[in-house]
């Protein structure tokens, strides 16, 4: 049996790129207009779409820096002897967190209408103060030595003033959220 090649078609001779393109070549003019575009999307449906992606993101960085997760966290708090710190503080008790309340206490106490009340309650307030100071120095120098135990000469600096201010914030307003329940111990990270 011969084989015979097959003839050839009408449309593998419109194919052949030797023999033109079977269009006129488009202007310049045509080319530019055709490439113009906007560089950012001008429709309704385009800005919805990235408002929408852009609140997702910024709601998973928002649980993920909720929960603790090191890539969503800021600077501070990033690393794990701020974690330890973290733990440290959040598995005490403390009167620190018992500021803001009591601050709230007072100003309902300022409108009674006796002087008495109202000076008393100030009293009390700064007397408040001045111990949640004296427990924040205390707590920043505790801090500092279980750090000092637990990393020695690579101790970061600023421990126990971030120790002092997270502990000043009440337990439910911290962000991360605490991870340890009070009377926890802290996980002391292996070196």
């Amino acid at each position: 049996m011969s084989k015979t090649p097959p003839a050839a078609t009408p449309s593998d001779a419109d194919a052949d790129p030797l023999k033109g393109k079977g269009r006129p070549t488009p202007s310049r003019a045509e080319q530019e207009a055709a490439n113009r575009r906007p560089l950012v999307a001008d429709t309704k449906e385009a800005k919805q779409r990235a408002r929408a992606e852009l609140n997702a993101q910024r709601e998973r960085a928002r649980v993920g820096m909720a929960a603790g997760e090191e890539r969503y966290l800021p600077a501070r708090d990033k690393g794990p002897q701020r974690k330890f710190v973290r733990d440290w503080v959040d598995s005490r008790w403390s009167l620190s967190e018992f500021v803001m309340p009591l601050m709230l206490v007072v100003i309902v106490a300022s409108f009674i209408p006796s002087s008495v009340m109202v000076f008393w309650s100030f009293v009390a307030l700064w007397g408040f103060i001045f111990l949640v100071i004296i427990e924040m120095v205390i707590t920043s120098t505790r801090v500092k030595k279980a750090a000092r135990e637990q990393w020695g000469d690579r101790t970061e600096k600023g421990l126990g003033w971030y120790a002092a201010m997270r502990q000043v914030q009440m337990r439910f307003l911290r962000i991360p959220k605490p991870q340890l329940r009070r009377g926890g111990a802290p996980v002391t990270p292996k070196r």
